[in-house]
């Protein structure tokens, strides 16, 4: 029977070199660091993409409020001059806050995945109706939804959409 491998001494030190290697094994360290290294990748992609998602819910909540808010300050009594979407003086319309929430520019959020519903609804008595002067009274009750289709992008799995949603209500001050 053959040796597997062979040894030889170094005569300075003593120390047993090896000269041959058992066959199969060659390469075996390569491929266990890429394996290792594709499953930590994957997982700190998959832990970074899930940041990105939460910011992204932040802004997305973030914008339901703000697009509630520009209804509440501009019901029927702020006046009936609208210039553009954000001047002051003007009474809120649905596409008024539709424009005004894609438009607020938050950073790494695409406006053409939001998709924003505004609901007036007469307070108390819950009554459902499109903004126009009865429902932009004082005192009425406005809905903002938000929804935003986030791509979720992790390497090696494929890519989804993930729908999130925010909703803020307020009370007409104006």
């Amino acid at each position: 029977m053959r040796p597997i491998f062979r040894r030889m001494f170094d005569p300075g030190t003593g120390i047993a070199l090896k000269l041959g290697g058992a066959r199969g094994d060659e390469g075996s360290a390569i491929m266990e660091t890429a394996m290792s290294s594709i499953i930590l990748l994957t997982f700190m992609f998959g832990v970074m993409e899930t940041g990105f998602a939460l910011y992204s819910y932040y802004f997305i909540s973030e914008a339901a409020r703000e697009g509630t808010r520009y209804a509440i300050v501009r019901g029927s009594s702020a006046g009936s001059l609208c210039a553009s979407y954000n001047s002051l003086g003007c009474q809120a319309t649905t596409a008024n806050i539709q424009n005004h929430v894609k438009n607020l520019g938050f950073p790494g959020i695409n406006p053409n995945n939001m998709t924003v519903t505004v609901v007036n609804a007469g307070y108390p008595a819950g009554v459902i109706c499109s903004p126009s002067a009865s429902c932009n009274n004082p005192g009425n009750l406005v809905t903002v939804t938000v929804q935003y289709n986030y791509p979720l992008n992790v390497p090696f799995i494929p890519p989804h959409t993930f729908a999130m949603s925010s909703t803020a209500a307020m009370i007409i001050q104006n």
